[in-house]
């Protein structure tokens, strides 16, 4: 185990907190597996978000978890809840099953972080299905771009018949 020292974030909270917190919350056996979920979590949301939440976001996490986070390059079309579980599965080797643990375990310490009001900014930023995966219920219908709702009703640009 190494031992580094780490800022807190502007919520106070250090790196070690945050292992120690996903840690907990993803009942595994070591701070090196928490940190290694932490990282892949991380990473893989940096390539979804853009704009004023990812500052917002990174801003509140710890400076360790902040640099995994903003070094990524957004993706050109984002992902879906579900594609982002799948992509990040794909990219460490896990099944969707555990990696969707991996997610879960890690986005909830990290929405108290965020607090309320940012994780609900950063939930519209992102398309469907990343509600749940910050341990919220996704009571109403993602709002749509006009790309994403033309997709998913093909005729809607059409006149009625």
């Amino acid at each position: 185990m190494t031992s580094t020292v780490s800022a807190p974030a502007r919520g106070g909270t250090s790196y070690s907190a945050l292992l120690e917190r996903v840690r907990y919350e993803g009942a595994y056996p070591t701070r090196e597996r928490a940190e290694e979920a932490v990282r892949s979590v991380l990473a893989a949301l940096g390539r979804q978000l853009v704009g004023d939440e990812r500052v917002d976001l990174a801003a509140r996490l710890p400076v360790e978890a902040a640099l995994v986070f903003t070094a990524q390059v957004p993706a050109t079309t984002p992902l879906t809840g579900w594609e982002f579980v799948k992509d990040l599965a794909h990219r460490t080797g896990g099944s969707p099953a555990t990696t969707r643990w991996d997610v879960g375990a890690v986005l909830a310490p990290v929405a108290k972080l965020a607090g309320p009001e940012l994780v609900d900014r950063v939930i519209d930023r992102l398309p469907s299905g990343y509600a749940l995966l910050f341990g919220r219920a996704e009571l109403q219908p993602h709002r749509h771009t006009a790309r994403t709702a033309r997709a998913a009703h093909p005729f809607a640009d059409r006149g009625a018949a």
